[in-house]
């Protein structure tokens, strides 16, 4: 089991703004592909962020990057390698590795590497919000591919349930419901984001939100 705990503002605020300055790089460098719109997003912006003080790993922070490429003149391999190697070129000035390529998200991590301690990452996942709801570029590992797939049903109306949340005072539940459940989640391919929303979901569930 883990022993999650809540991250203060002021740890926090730092390490969020140095980001900021990154992805400020990140869209001056791509802008003559494409441009997009970021949000944090999840834990990291509503001040829910943890650290496990068993482990070695720290805290982290969620962004969505919203691609404006309407008229799809890039595939998904290829908006998602400008990004990545724009982020290459810029997290190492910041003090990051080189971004790690996963399903949904590219990471990028930075290292305390005397004490084998991971100080915090970023999560960062390539959004674009549709009529029939939001997609995110997928990478298949086995394949080698990169799609344009739906978020799952967790992810659906998030901002919503969580005003439902605070308006039935249910925020302070939530917020230790959310450390549980991250204290007992043995997955480690199941990011912050992904806990977030299923805290969120079984919260609403639990207290009549679907009636």
């Amino acid at each position: 089991m883990h022993d999650f705990r809540y991250v203060s503002k002021k740890k926090a605020a730092p390490v969020k703004a140095d980001l900021l300055d990154l992805i400020h790089e990140v869209q001056d460098i791509v802008r003559d592909e494409f441009t997009f719109q970021y949000d944090f997003v999840g834990s990291s912006s509503r001040n829910m962020i943890t650290y496990d003080a068993k482990s070695n790993i720290g805290f982290d922070f969620d962004v969505n990057f919203h691609v404006n490429d309407d008229d799809e003149n890039y595939t998904p391999k290829q908006i998602r390698t400008i990004i990545r190697n724009a982020i290459n070129k810029v997290a190492p000035t910041h003090g990051y590795d080189y971004c790690e390529d996963s399903t949904r998200v590219l990471t990028i991590k930075q290292k305390d590497y005397k004490h084998s301690k991971i100080l915090h990452s970023c999560d960062f996942a390539i959004v674009f919000n549709g009529k029939n709801g939001q997609q995110y570029i997928r990478y298949n590992k086995d394949t080698g591919n990169y799609t344009w797939e739906f978020q799952g049903e967790g992810f659906e109306a998030l901002p919503e349930k969580i005003d439902w949340l605070k308006d039935n005072d249910l925020w302070g539940e939530l917020q230790d419901y959310y450390i549980e459940k991250k204290n007992y989640n043995d997955n480690p391919d199941k990011h912050s984001r992904s806990i977030f929303a299923e805290s969120v979901n079984e919260m609403c569930q639990k207290n009549g939100y679907f009636d």
